[in-house]
């Protein structure tokens, strides 16, 4: 404790008793020297003793009576006024006590006041932020619900707004989010000319980019109207350029083969028939002839192989062949059937394939309905079977297996609720498919067996995520320009990243080391709940049991985690430009940047513990739990001391702290990091 700076609570009960002991003990001396010389007795005695203890007495009786009825109130007056500067909605958990009680009722009428002033103003714009509710909702369910991938930029090439197909296109991609640059998500290199020469009338301007291993064709408009904002629609070409340069170009290449194969071979064979019926050519000409013949019908054979295996290819690269899970497939058959009285009930294990999923939709309705007439049953089991380049789809029904001639009749039936009224053959030459039926071994159940192409894709598809509460903020573009000096920004208007360890321990020198990773983002002074990082480190040790009882995480639960090299590359480009805060930041920082780690992490950085140390140096407590409490901030259950959960409590934190450092002027970076310096002691230091 030598050479730490004490709080000023602590300061002042220290001389308060230093002063009493003093005090009492020089009482006593002096009692002891006026006894030995007077030496009264009785009454005098006792008189004597008791006014030499009375000073030291009175000034431990008067700190202690300050103490509850003046300095415990003030502290607990300074946690409210705190409180409800972060939030005047916060609970009033420490009215006015001691010497301080009479301000509970003027207390109470500033706090109403002020409500009551936020309920006129939120009365006065009740109509309007009515309105842009409504708006702003329909504005959210559009872009959620619309399948071409959007991209709204500022003409600092910021993201303003992007919706669900854009993360779904670019899924894990660190780019994407709502302030960052364009730059980081798509090779800004191809887009740089364009961009900048793109009509104000909003005509637009198209690019074929690549994209990793993709080709996005992209679709640029500016915003007539606007501050140089920029809409960029965008879409997958990568199938349709595979196979018009790939399926498609090769079908062109064997047409010269086709027809020169073609022409040698008729004109051998009208050859051969000449010599055939001229008798005086001799044998020789004629089994050359013939060995033309044989050679060129080989040859041709061969091209027509290779032509099929293309028109296949050609198929399975459908646009509208698209990869689909079985029991997708079944779900939409049965509700497709909800008012007819045939059933599917899919049995096995499901599967991907591709398919045209409404024309299968179809052509499976109309051959049930035919299959039902011919079994006698409304109820079918579906199953998914796969094969080596297939995947057999199977209908199902108790009974005797099809006549092939009474399937090819059925394979000619026109399908009327499909655009050109198809035949069932001709989707089933679109899938380069067929149809057969078969008996099951054990002779009681039949099958109708539809092959399909296979996709290279397992497990079930993901589950759909919940509408993110942040698609876009158009102040964004209010914000100043990414090349501004960070030190003079506003607080506000920083990129911040909030972040958390969990590690196998706190001995960060002695081979602790991480074991989690959790992070999320503010932009605009807003908390993007979905804009985050969240990982398992594998920490290539065992996990302490003592560990493991606070953060719940056990050796198996990092079980084939990536190592902390691999994962610190991919946290580096997701904090990007931004400013990192934690609390007790040392710790963390130190947890990612062992040595030999090969990633720096030199951005500035914010440590709500020292600001919330600096802002209140007379109040005890500034660890996390104490700091929650103390602005009414709440874990959600089952989050403390989880990565993520903690890093989200600082980004909160963060935010209600800010109103406190706007009341002492404290506006940008630089000032905010030259406050916490002043709270940084020796023993941060160490740690």
């Amino acid at each position: 404790m030598l050479g730490r700076k004490l709080p000023k609570r602590q300061r002042l009960i220290g001389l308060w008793l230093l002063l009493s002991g003093v005090s009492l003990l020089g009482g006593a001396i002096f009692a002891a020297w006026l006894d030995s010389l007077f030496q009264p007795q009785g009454l005098a005695r006792l008189v004597l003793w008791l006014g030499c203890f009375s000073g030291g007495g009175t000034i431990f009786l008067v700190g202690l009576l300050l103490e509850r009825m003046l300095f415990t109130p003030l502290r607990h007056l300074q946690v409210q006024l705190a409180r409800l500067v972060a939030n005047p909605d916060a609970r009033e958990d420490y009215p006015p006590e001691g010497w301080l009680r009479g301000l509970g009722p003027d207390l109470v009428r500033v706090r109403e006041a002020w409500r009551s002033d936020r309920q006129r103003l939120a009365t006065a714009h009740a109509e309007g932020a009515r309105s842009a509710a409504r708006i702003r909702q329909e504005l959210e369910t559009l872009l959620q619900v619309l399948d071409t991938p959007l991209l709204l930029c500022d003409h600092h090439r910021r993201l303003l707004l992007f919706n669900q197909a854009a993360e779904t296109l670019f899924e894990e991609h660190t780019g994407l989010g709502l302030g960052k640059r364009l730059d980081a998500l798509l090779p800004i290199s191809s887009l740089q000319d364009a961009l900048g020469q793109l009509p104000a009338d909003g005509s637009p301007r198209e690019l074929l980019i690549p994209c990793d291993e993709r080709w996005l064709h992209v679709v640029m408009r500016r915003v007539p109207q606007s501050n140089g904002e920029t809409l960029l629609t965008l879409s997958d070409a990568t199938a349709a350029w595979t196979s018009e340069m790939g399926a498609r170009a090769g079908l062109a290449e064997h047409m010269a083969p086709l027809r020169r194969h073609g022409a040698s071979l008729a004109s051998a064979a009208e050859a051969l028939v000449s010599v055939r019926h001229a008798r005086h050519i001799d044998d020789t000409l004629r089994l050359r002839l013939e060995a033309v013949i044989d050679e060129e019908s080989r040859a041709l054979g061969n091209e027509i192989e290779q032509l099929g295996r293309l028109i296949e290819d050609m198929q399975q690269q459908g646009e509208r062949l698209v990869p689909l899970w079985s029991n997708d497939l079944w779900q939409s058959l049965n509700e497709r059937l909800a008012d007819n009285p045939l059933e599917v009930l899919p049995i096995g294990m499901p599967a991907w394939f591709k398919g045209d999923a409404p024309a299968l939709l179809v052509m499976l309705t109309a051959l049930l309905e035919r299959l039902s007439k011919h079994a006698g049953t409304t109820n079918f089991e579906g199953e998914i079977l796969l094969g080596n380049r297939r995947v057999y789809l199977d209908l199902i029904w108790p009974g005797k297996p099809l006549p092939q001639r009474e399937l090819a009749e059925w394979c000619e039936q026109r399908l009327a609720a499909l655009p050109l009224s198809p035949r069932v053959g001709d989707l089933l030459r679109q899938h380069a498919s067929d149809a057969w039926s078969l008996a099951d071994t054990d002779g009681h159940y039949s099958r109708l067996r539809l092959p399909l192409p296979a996709v290279d894709r397992v497990g079930a598809p993901r589950s759909q995520l919940p509408p993110r509460p942040e698609f876009h903020d158009f102040g964004i573009a209010d914000l100043p320009p990414p090349d501004a000096e960070l030190a003079r920004c506003s607080l506000r208007a920083l990129e911040v990243v909030a972040f958390d360890t969990e590690t196998t321990g706190l001995e960060l020198r002695r081979g602790d080391t991480v074991i989690s990773i959790g992070a999320c983002r503010i932009v605009n002074s807003r908390l993007l709940a979905s804009d985050i990082f969240d990982v398992r480190v594998d920490p290539g040790k065992p996990i302490p049991p003592a560990s493991t009882a606070i953060h719940g995480i056990t050796d198996d639960d990092v079980a084939g985690a990536p190592p902390l090299p691999v994962i610190l590359p991919r946290f580096r480009d997701y904090i990007g430009d931004a400013v990192v805060l934690a609390h007790n930041a040392a710790f963390d920082l130190l947890a990612l940047q062992p040595p030999g780690s090969g990633v720096a992490l030199e951005m500035p950085v914010l440590d709500t513990l020292l600001i919330s140390r600096a802002l209140d140096e007379s109040l005890d407590g500034h660890d996390l739990d104490t700091l929650v409490e103390r602005y009414d901030l709440s874990f959600p259950p089952g989050t403390r001391h989880t990565a993520l959960g903690d890093a989200r409590v600082t980004a909160e934190l963060w935010l209600a702290l800010l109103p406190r450092l706007e009341a002492r002027g404290i506006e940008t970076l630089e000032q905010a990091l030259a406050l916490q310096a002043t709270a940084f002691n020796r023993e941060d230091a160490c740690t």
